[in-house]
């Protein structure tokens, strides 16, 4: 038997209890939900929280943690942060919440710039949270970034992320309609546009929450990578490398577009083995 299960449940543990049965079916990770509200209200991380859990009080709050979260707004919305690849990131309603998925745009570039090899300058289009931007200069200390956002909102989030991720002075921030004006080249491009169908119906979680600028992308969602394709090769530099992430079912939709501006494209999947990466070099 367990210490917790020999000393009885707290009114902690048993918060937790009924909290996971009210979010079962709601969300598919009740308990992980409740456990980082908890931890929110708190003050603390999950981990710590876990440790020290029969013998925590309740703290205020938490049932009001639990009404937005029933009403489907995003954990990292409520706990105001997300972690994505090795940072915590500040999240609110301006950005898009940084998805696991994305990661695959990172190992993408890992895999690109090896045996010594490391991007100087890397460009970050519709940049959001900062997240890809912020999670590549961390891994190339020496690289310098530019993040660009049409969201001025959304570029305030950045720039705070920047700060407290130590990395505001390798990272510029700027207001911009995609690659318009840009007229420098760049080792590394990272891009998560806005790639959903403007008619898709999607979770309250991200319907409700989520800006909208940064979800639809047209009648078929490839209104971006139509723009895009076609700025792509004046801003790589030889040996660079430009990624984007695709929609599940958007592996050769999105691809051809590149093609057909006489680029090389390879396809990259998530670790759910769904399409997500487009690599694009210049033959």
């Amino acid at each position: 038997m367990s210490d917790i299960s020999r000393r009885g449940h707290g009114p902690l543990e048993s918060w937790l209890r009924q909290a996971m049965a009210r979010l079962t079916g709601s969300t598919g990770t009740p308990r992980l939900d409740a456990e980082l509200l908890a931890a929110h209200a708190l003050g603390m991380t999950r981990e710590e929280m876990i440790l020290r859990l029969p013998d925590l009080a309740l703290p205020s709050g938490l049932d009001g943690l639990l009404e937005r979260r029933l009403r489907h707004e995003p954990i990292a919305q409520i706990v105001g942060q997300r972690d994505f690849w090795t940072l915590t990131l500040k999240v609110t309603r301006d950005v898009l919440c940084p998805r696991p998925e994305s990661e695959t745009l990172i190992e993408a570039a890992i895999d690109h710039f090896c045996e010594g090899r490391e991007p100087d300058r890397i460009l970050d289009l519709g940049t959001g949270s900062g997240a890809l931007l912020l999670a590549a200069l961390d891994l190339w200390p020496d690289a310098t970034g530019l993040g660009i956002d049409i969201s001025a909102p959304a570029l305030a989030i950045a720039r705070e992320n920047a700060q407290a991720t130590g990395m505001a002075d390798r990272a510029q921030f700027r207001q911009g309609d995609w690659a318009t004006g840009l007229s420098e080249r760049f080792d590394l491009i990272l891009c998560n546009p806005p790639y959903i169908r403007d008619d898709a119906m999607l979770p309250s979680d991200v319907a409700h929450y989520e800006p909208a600028l940064a979800l639809f992308g047209g009648e078929d969602g490839l209104d971006p990578y139509r723009i895009l394709s076609l700025r792509i090769a004046d801003l790589l530099m030889p040996g660079g490398v430009a990624l984007f992430e695709i929609g599940f079912d958007q592996g050769e939709s999105a691809a051809n577009l590149f093609r057909d501006a006489f680029l090389d494209v390879v396809l990259r999947r998530d670790l759910a083995g769904n399409a997500r990466c487009l690599v694009v070099t210049r033959p």
